[in-house]
C-alpha cells in the first residue's frame, strides 16, 4: 500500500449554513415535532431474517484494493465472515448537505433507508439532539466497549458514546512549510507573526476553525463561552483586515501549501500524513496550548430496517486486527489505540513504519494537549454563524 496512490483529499469545502441554517430556524420557531422522543426511535428490526444493512459513507473512507479500487478488503471479509450483505453508499460529500437530505424523513417520522451514516461529530450532536438516531446495544458491540480509545469515549455531546462510534478522528492543528519558514511552529499566536503577512490560512467552515483558535487565547473548549467566540471573531477580523489572512479554505489549503503561496495555515492530520509522502519539509503541530480531536461518527438513524447487523459491522471495525487495516490506508487518527501493536508487526516496512506516526497514533505526550470541543448548540448558531459567514465572505 502506498500513501502516494490516495487522493490527498477526502473532506470537501465545508459549508456552514445549508442544514445548519434549516436547523436553527427550527429552533428558533419552537418546532418541538422535530424532536423524536426515545421510545419512538425503534423501527422493526429485521436484522434475523433479513442478511443486509445500508451503509452512506465519505467518499475515500475505506480500505480499497491497491490493483482494483471496486473493491473494499475488509468490507468483503465482513461479508463472508457474516453472511450480511453490506448495500456501501458513498453519498456523503458535505455534513449539511447530507443532513438536508435526510432531515425531512427523519423530522416527518419516515425511514431514511439508511442503517448507519457517518457523520462528523458536531453534525452527530445535532441527530443525536433532535433524538434521530438509536441508542446502540453495547451486548453487541464487545470489541467497542474493550478497545475504543478512552480519549473518544465520552463527549459532551454524547456522554458514554451510546448514540454514536467513532469511525476516524482527526487533528485540527497548524500545517507549515518547515523548510521555506525556517523555524518551527509551536503556538497559534505565531501565525500571526509579522513575517507570515499574507502567507496564512484559515479553514471557512465555523465549526472546524474555531475551537484552535480559542485555544491560542488560553480557552478550554470543553466549556467555552459566547465570549471566547466573539473574542475570537475580532481577532480573525483584525487579521483580515491588516492582510495577515490570505484566505478562508476549505480542503483547497493543501494546494496553497504545496505551492509556497502559504507557509502555515489550520489543517487536519490526515491531510498532512499523505502530503509528507510527496514533500518531508511539511510539518504538523499541535500546539503548546492543544488542538481539536474530532471524530466522523458511525450512527443508527430512527427507524432503520437492520439494527442488530449495523451494529455487528461497527464492532467489526473495532477488532484491531481489522481497525489496522484501514488505518493503513485511511491515515487519520485510529480510534482503535491496540491497532498500533498489529500495524507495528506488519512484514511491510511502510506498513509497519505507520505505527510509530503520531499523527494517526498520538504518543502521551501529545495525548494530553488533545481535547474534544463543546458543540455549538442550536441556539448559538444561528447568531454564530452570521458573525463568521461575515467574516469569511460565505
Amino acid at each position: 500500500m502506498s500513501l502516494t496512490s490516495k487522493s490527498l483529499s477526502r473532506r470537501t469545502l465545508l459549508r456552514v449554513l445549508g442544514g445548519g441554517a434549516v436547523l436553527g430556524g427550527l429552533a428558533g420557531c419552537g418546532v418541538p415535532a422535530a424532536y423524536v422522543a426515545p421510545g419512538d426511535r425503534a423501527g422493526a428490526d429485521l436484522s434475523a431474517g433479513d442478511k443486509r444493512l445500508a451503509w452512506a459513507n465519505w467518499p475515500l473512507y475505506i480500505d480499497t484494493d491497491d490493483d482494483d479500487t471496486t473493491k473494499r478488503p475488509t468490507l468483503e471479509a465482513f461479508e463472508k465472515r457474516t453472511g450480511i450483505s453490506v448495500d456501501y453508499v458513498e453519498e456523503i460529500n458535505d455534513n449539511d448537505e447530507f443532513f438536508g437530505k435526510i432531515s425531512p424523513a427523519l423530522m416527518n417520522h419516515q425511514s431514511t433507508d439508511r442503517d448507519l451514516i457517518v457523520m462528523s461529530d458536531w453534525m452527530c450532536a445535532r441527530f443525536v439532539r433532535l433524538g434521530w438516531v438509536q441508542a446502540m446495544d453495547r451486548a453487541n458491540q464487545p470489541n467497542v466497549t474493550k478497545y475504543l480509545d478512552p480519549l473518544l469515549r465520552s463527549p459532551a455531546f454524547d456522554p458514554g458514546r451510546k448514540h454514536t462510534v467513532p469511525w476516524q478522528s482527526g487533528i485540527t492543528g497548524i500545517a507549515y512549510d518547515h523548510r521555506r519558514l525556517g523555524r518551527e511552529i509551536r503556538h497559534v499566536s505565531e501565525l500571526w507573526d509579522s513575517g507570515l503577512k499574507g502567507r496564512v490560512t484559515l479553514l471557512s467552515g465555523l465549526d472546524e476553525a474555531f475551537a484552535l483558535l480559542m485555544q491560542g487565547n488560553g480557552v478550554d473548549i470543553r466549556t467555552w463561552t459566547a465570549d471566547d467566540f466573539h473574542q475570537v471573531c475580532d481577532q480573525v477580523e483584525k487579521y483580515v483586515h491588516s492582510g495577515q489572512i490570505r484566505r478562508f479554505t476549505g480542503n483547497d489549503y493543501t494546494k496553497d501549501l504545496v505551492s509556497g503561496d502559504v507557509l502555515a495555515c489550520q489543517a487536519y492530520s490526515g491531510d498532512v500524513i499523505q502530503l509528507q509522502a510527496d514533500n518531508p519539509d511539511i510539518r504538523f503541530v499541535v500546539p503548546e496550548e492543544g488542538a481539536e480531536l474530532w471524530s466522523d461518527s458511525l450512527m443508527i438513524p430512527d427507524l432503520a430496517s437492520h439494527k442488530t447487523n449495523a451494529e455487528r459491522l461497527v464492532d467489526y471495525y473495532y477488532d484491531p486486527e481489522v481497525a489496522a487495516e484501514l488505518a493503513g490506508w485511511v491515515n487519520y487518527v485510529c480510534p482503535v489505540p491496540a491497532a498500533k501493536d498489529v500495524l507495528a508487526s506488519a512484514k511491510d516496512e511502510e506498513t509497519a513504519a505507520l505505527a510509530e506516526n503520531t499523527l494517526i497514533f498520538p504518543d502521551d505526550e501529545m495525548r494530553q494537549r488533545l481535547v474534544i470541543a463543546r458543540d455549538i448548540t442550536s441556539g448559538e448558531r444561528v447568531e454564530f454563524s452570521k458573525r463568521w459567514n461575515a467574516i469569511v465572505g460565505l
